[in-house]
């Protein structure tokens, strides 16, 4: 078995790979070529461990097991806020191919995720880029963005000056310049770009504040009680699209806390990203709001981590064991 540590397993899974496997992986699950049952969700004293398996057929089969941790108490105690592992398995055999890290499967196919969902639903001049949030996520949003469109300013904001300022000095290190920002709003503000990957359980993003035609990945919220978009973010949108419909009716915070105040998307039950990259549904004007709604499907982990193994075997990156 193939094992492939933090940066062995970034360096077999640079952003461009995941954008194009993501973007795969979302239209085989559209097509009905993927097995993946809902994850389950393990209370920790402070925190979530959640199990997600998946398996995908058609003309990238792949089988794996994503199992990841969510505690934000472990920033206090210099431990990263997601740790984990995902373990990828031959389709034919069952047999364990690959054991790699989960953090950062994760970190870079969710903003995949959102540069595909970009890519296809933004508008093709859209590059006034705004993160709300700076951490992990918010640097991987920003490498994912650059990745589909040509940006013309970055703001950042977030609840700690001081990481604000990290992702500040860690984007001028790769060549982006990023403003920090006094406010969400101020970030927001004229944006057509917005990124929300806070750990906020209340909204950090308001409706008017958006521009006209802005595009929003919404990525941060996994659970049906917590939301970064406020109501009239949803009411302002004329398309929100999800990754998956039956997962987000169990777990989007950010549409089940709108439709309870009475506000549902205005496509009810909102379509899947993998209608709008085959040309299903998408925008319908420059001036309209679309959102993706993001909660990271199993798919999208196993897709990239099969990416990840070829790469690293062809580059001759990790350690065999066993």
């Amino acid at each position: 078995m193939l094992v492939l540590d933090a940066a062995q397993t970034r360096a077999a899974l640079p952003m461009p790979l995941a954008i194009e496997v993501v973007a795969a992986a979302m239209r085989a699950a559209h097509a009905g070529q993927v097995d993946q049952p809902l994850r389950t969700h393990l209370d920790l004293v402070e925190g979530t461990t959640l199990v997600k398996p998946a398996a995908i057929g058609g003309n990238r089969p792949a089988v794996g097991l994503k199992v990841v941790s969510v505690v934000p108490g472990n920033r206090d105690r210099g431990l990263p806020t997601i740790t984990g592992v995902v373990v990828a398995l031959d389709p034919v055999t069952g047999v364990p191919q690959a054991l790699m890290d989960g953090a950062v499967v994760t970190e870079v196919r969710t903003a995949a995720a959102s540069a595909v969902a970009t890519r296809a639903m933004a508008r093709e001049d859209a590059g006034d880029l705004a993160l709300l949030g700076t951490g992990v996520q918010g640097r991987s949003h920003l490498e994912a963005m650059a990745a589909v469109r040509t940006l013309r300013r970055v703001r950042a904001w977030g609840p700690t000056p001081a990481n604000v300022a990290a992702l500040v000095d860690w984007a001028a290190g790769r060549g982006w310049t990023v403003e920090a920002a006094s406010s969400a709003q101020a970030a927001v503000d004229g944006a057509d770009l917005v990124c929300t990957t806070t750990a906020a359980t209340a909204p950090v993003l308001e409706g008017e504040w958006l521009a006209d035609g802005c595009h929003v990945n919404a990525v941060g919220a996994f659970r049906p009680a917590d939301r970064e978009l406020a109501t009239s973010v949803i009411a302002r949108a004329g398309l929100v699209v999800v990754d998956d419909v039956d997962a987000a009716a169990a777990e989007a915070g950010d549409l089940l806390l709108a439709a309870a105040e009475g506000v549902t998307p205005a496509l009810d039950p909102p379509p899947v990203l993998g209608a709008v990259l085959v040309g299903e549904v998408g925008r319908t004007s420059p001036e309209e709001v679309t959102v993706y709604e993001s909660l990271g499907l199993a798919v999208q982990d196993v897709a990239a981590a099969s990416a990840a193994v070829a790469s690293a075997r062809a580059a001759g990156l990790g350690t065999v064991i066993g």
